[in-house]
């Protein structure tokens, strides 16, 4: 019988790894999906509301800032927490974390829409609804990755969590797509924060109810297994029929950004981080000054949806054309996406009317399709199987650091000189070709099964 309190750190039998069967695949891509809708349906109404509100550009940007830099303290905490707890467990946490800060952000914009808040207090109760999404939400996304990459073989890997990252990019397809359907009457502009408060809520019960747990003390309960001590006096307990835990090779050490093995790595996903959060933070305003929409904001959540969707079938081609039918590696899928990303933004910024500026939206959203999954597949195949809590934190928390000051700043530099915002943000491109080509891995090297 195994113990009444086993040891936190599990070492499995060494199995070959299964793959992940379709129903855990698809709750964990509902998980990615509801949150990323969310988000960008969010994203898609806020410079409206903003107008609305009568509040600078450069203000909507910095009220994501708290919730972002909660994000990068809070999601390696929770990675780490996901190694012992489960993923299941966390990934609960972040939809509560989501759910709980979608329903109060919407009644703070709501009561300042409606003139029973000053603009002032409603975007300070924004951001601190908000900081729900950073200080719990942040739970989901490591979770997500590490059951993913600590259940794929390394020559399958850049593919499985690019399935995961195109989670996001249909996401962000559906987000603005709903958005315009969800203001409705009553409820206005906030309409889609309500609607996806729902939306998180029904995916957490969908998790609870039909994924396994996976705490690892817990993962041969009401199965047969062999003895919980190995030939070598290490602790010992094989997965259960119904649970495809991989096998562990030791406790893993607490892993940072300037890990060696992680700092090429952590770098590039910074750089070119930034610059996709600059691009995303200007996009909503370009559309309403290029097309002459300050003075109609609520008629421009439909264009600024439209480019917005644009962009996320471009990703979403990244995700699940590009990378698997051209068997791209993480460092291949970083250089080209970057290169495409910095054409992308050069379309976009000279763009003067919708076509034009989705037609550039959705090459740099291209670009940053195949960077974005190049990065997590990195990280998570520079470190062993049982590092990838750590890494999925390290991740995590890189990829939040970029949406503390970059949305603000790229919308700052937007309102002093849009070609100066652009070229920062081409140049941040050029630097991640620079750094990538000289210091990631090569692909052979990091794809090799071993």
């Amino acid at each position: 019988m195994a113990d009444a309190n086993p040891p936190e750190t599990v070492i499995v039998s060494p199995h070959p790894v299964r793959p992940i069967s379709r129903n855990r695949m698809a709750l964990l891509f509902a998980v990615m999906l509801t949150t990323a809708a969310g988000n960008t349906a969010m994203q898609s109404v806020m410079p409206a509301i903003g107008t609305s509100l009568g509040v600078a550009d450069v203000w909507i940007s910095l009220a994501y800032s708290w919730s972002a830099l909660l994000w990068v303290i809070c999601a390696p905490i929770w990675a780490r927490k996901s190694d012992r707890r489960g993923r299941k467990a966390m990934m609960a946490l972040g939809l509560i974390g989501f759910s709980a800060s979608m329903g109060l952000c919407g009644a703070a914009l709501w009561f300042g829409l409606n003139g029973w808040l000053p603009a002032l207090w409603t975007l300070l109760l924004f951001a601190a609804a908000r900081s729900l999404y950073g200080g719990y939400g942040s739970a989901a996304p490591p979770a997500v990755q590490a059951y993913v990459a600590s259940r794929t073989a390394r020559s399958q890997r850049t593919q499985a969590l690019s399935l995961i990252a195109s989670s996001f990019g249909l996401g962000t397809v559906l987000g603005p797509a709903l958005a315009p359907l969800m203001v409705m009457p009553g409820l206005g502009l906030v309409g889609p924060f309500a609607a996806f408060t729902l939306l998180g809520l029904a995916t957490l019960v969908a998790l609870r109810i039909f994924l396994p747990d996976d705490v690892p003390q817990f993962a041969a309960r009401g199965a047969a297994y062999d003895a919980p001590y190995g030939s070598g006096g290490s602790s010992r307990e094989p997965q259960a029929s119904d649970e495809d835990d991989p096998a562990s090779e030791g406790p893993a050490d607490k892993l940072g950004w300037w890990e060696p093995r992680l700092r090429p790595w952590v770098i590039s996903g910074l750089l070119g981080g930034h610059a996709q959060a600059m691009v995303l933070g200007i996009a909503g305003f370009l559309v309403l000054d290029r097309l002459g929409l300050r003075g109609t904001p609520e008629a421009a959540t439909g264009s600024i949806a439209i480019v917005l969707m644009c962009g996320a079938i471009a990703t979403l081609l990244a995700q699940w054309g590009l990378i698997p039918r051209l068997n791209l590696g993480p460092k291949a899928a970083i250089l080209w996406g970057c290169a495409l990303a910095a054409v992308g933004t050069l379309m976009f910024g000279s763009a003067q009317e919708l076509h034009g500026i989705a037609l550039g939206y959705s090459v740099a959203s291209l670009g940053f399709g195949l960077f974005r999954p190049g990065f997590n597949a990195g990280a998570s195949l520079a470190v062993s199987r049982n590092e990838q809590g750590e890494a999925s934190g390290v991740v995590a928390s890189a990829t939040g650091a970029a949406y503390i000051v970059a949305p603000a700043i790229g919308v700052w530099l937007y309102g002093h000189s849009d070609w100066l915002a652009f070229a920062v943000i081409i140049g941040l491109c050029f630097a991640v070709l620079a750094i990538g080509w000289k210091s990631l891995s090569a692909d052979e090297v990091l794809t090799a099964d071993r």
